[in-house]
C-alpha cells in the first residue's frame, strides 16, 4: 500500500545542495537577529551592468513577454557563438547550442542526455558540489579523482588516464574550479582531449567560471583538433554578468546532442524566460568592461584573503589562480570535538555567525569554501572571526 510519504526511489539519490543549505541556515540565523557574514554565497555582489538591465526593459516595454523557441530565441544562440568564437576561436552555430534556465540547468540536461545507468563518470576532487548528485539522478557511477592539495589541487592527464574504463561515458572538467579555484595546464588538458578521442569517451567542460582568470588567456578545450564530437560544453552568464537570477544558461554541442536536450527542455521549463533572453543578447554582445572590473576586484580580494589565511597558525592556503573562492585547510583546528569541516562550519557559524560551505560537499574533510564574492568590510570582519575562533581552537587542544 502507497502513502503520500512514498516518494520515486530515484529522489533518493540526490540530496539538498550543501551550498543552498549553509545560505539557508545563515539567512534564519540573520532573520532572528544574528549579525552574520556570509562566505558561503557562490554569487557575484555586483549589480547587473545597466545596459543589461535596460534590455530587459527594453523587452517588457515591447511586449516581449510570450513563449519562445523551447531552446532558446535565435538571436541568443548567435551572440552565444559569436562570443565563445571571439573569446577562445571555436566554431560553433546555432543548431550546436541551446539556451538553458542556468548554468546547472544545462549540465542537469547533458547528464540526463549522454549518461545511463552502467556508465561512469570522471569527477576530480575537490568538485562543485551538484556533480555527483546529477550523475546518481542519470543511475551512472561517479569515480572520483584526487588531486594533490600540495599541488594546488590542479589536474593531470595521468590522474584521468589511470581511471578510464571500458565503462567510462564521461569525464567532468571544470577550470578554474569550484572550489578550489585551481586552473589546469592547457598541456595537460589537450592529454585528457587526445585520450578522450582515443578512447571514446565524452567531455564536458563547465566554462562557469572562465572569464575570472587571473593571468593568462582563458582556453577553451573545444579548441583541440578534433576533439568536436567528444565535447560538450556547459555555460552560464550568472557569473560573468552577474546575472544569477535571471536564469540563462547554455550548452554547446554535436546537434543529435542539442537536439536530445531539446526534447527534454520541451517536456520541462518550455523555454527560458523571453525577457531574460533579450537581456542576455546584450550581456554578450554589449560592453565587455563590467567583467573586466568585475576580475580585477576579485584579485584584490583574493590577495587579502589568502594573505590572511596564511596569518592563522596552522591554516593551509593555495592560492587561487581563477573563480572567486579560496579553499583552506582548517585541520589544525579540528580538537575539542571537531572532526570534520562539518562540524567546523557548524560550530564556526554557531559560535562566530560566520558561514563557510564544509569541505565535504566538494569531496574532501579538511577544507573549508570561502567566497570572496563580497566586500572588504565583510572579508575584514569574517576573517578576524574566523582567526579568533581558530586561535582558541587550538588553544584549547594545547591544554588538553
Amino acid at each position: 500500500m502507497h502513502t503520500l510519504q512514498d516518494l520515486a526511489e530515484r529522489i533518493s539519490t540526490i540530496s539538498v545542495s550543501s551550498t543552498m543549505a549553509v545560505a539557508a541556515e545563515a539567512d534564519r540565523l540573520r532573520r532572528g537577529g544574528a549579525d552574520i557574514v556570509d562566505f558561503s554565497a557562490g554569487e557575484p555582489d555586483f549589480a547587473t551592468p545597466d545596459n543589461i538591465k535596460r534590455a530587459a526593459f527594453d523587452a517588457i516595454n515591447q511586449n516581449f513577454t510570450k513563449y519562445t523557441n523551447s531552446g532558446g530565441v535565435l538571436e541568443l544562440k548567435q551572440a552565444i557563438c559569436e562570443r565563445h568564437k571571439k573569446d577562445y576561436g571555436t566554431n560553433y552555430v546555432p543548431k550546436e547550442c541551446i539556451v538553458t534556465v542556468g548554468g546547472k540547468h544545462a549540465i542537469f540536461e547533458l547528464m540526463q542526455a549522454l549518461v545511463e545507468p552502467g556508465d561512469e563518470v570522471i569527477i576530480p576532487v575537490p568538485y562543485w558540489v551538484t556533480y555527483k548528485d546529477v550523475v546518481n539522478y542519470a543511475g551512472a557511477s561517479c569515480v572520483f579523482v584526487d588531486t594533490d592539495e600540495n599541488e594546488g589541487f590542479v589536474l593531470r592527464a595521468s590522474m584521468v588516464e589511470k581511471h578510464v574504463t571500458p565503462k567510462t561515458k564521461l569525464v567532468i572538467i571544470n577550470s578554474p574550479s569550484n572550489p578550489s579555484g585551481a586552473v589546469f595546464a592547457r598541456a595537460e588538458l589537450e592529454k585528457i582531449a587526445q585520450l578522450a578521442k582515443d578512447r571514446g569517451f565524452w567531455i564536458m567542460t563547465d566554462e562557469c567560471y572562465h572569464r575570472f582568470l587571473y593571468s593568462g588567456e582563458p582556453y577553451s578545450m573545444a579548441t583541440y583538433p578534433g576533439i568536436k564530437d567528444n565535447i560538450v560544453i556547459a555555460g552560464t552568464l550568472s557569473k560573468t554578468y552577474a546575472m544569477t537570477g535571471w536564469r540563462i544558461g547554455f550548452a554547446l554541442g554535436p546537434s543529435q546532442v542539442i537536439d536530445g536536450i531539446n526534447k527534454l527542455q520541451s517536456h520541462s521549463t518550455s523555454n527560458p524566460t523571453s525577457i531574460a533572453q533579450k537581456a542576455a543578447i546584450e550581456a554578450l554582445s554589449g560592453p565587455q568592461d563590467s567583467v573586466d572590473a568585475m576580475l580585477a576586484e576579485y584579485r584584490k580580494r583574493r590577495d587579502f584573503v589568502v594573505a590572511r589565511l596564511r596569518q592563522i597558525p596552522g591554516v593551509k592556503a593555495h592560492e587561487p589562480q581563477g573563480a572567486f573562492y579560496a579553499y583552506p585547510n582548517v585541520s589544525a583546528a579540528f580538537t575539542g570535538g571537531i572532526t570534520t569541516s562539518l562540524q567546523f562550519a557548524e560550530k564556526l557559524l554557531a559560535e562566530e555567525y560566520v558561514a563557510v560551505v564544509p569541505g565535504e560537499a566538494f569531496g574532501t574533510q579538511q577544507h573549508v569554501r570561502i567566497s570572496y564574492a563580497t566586500s572588504m568590510h565583510e572579508l575584514e570582519r569574517g576573517l578576524d572571526r574566523m582567526h579568533k575562533f581558530i586561535a582558541a581552537r587550538q588553544s584549547c587542544g594545547r591544554g588538553a
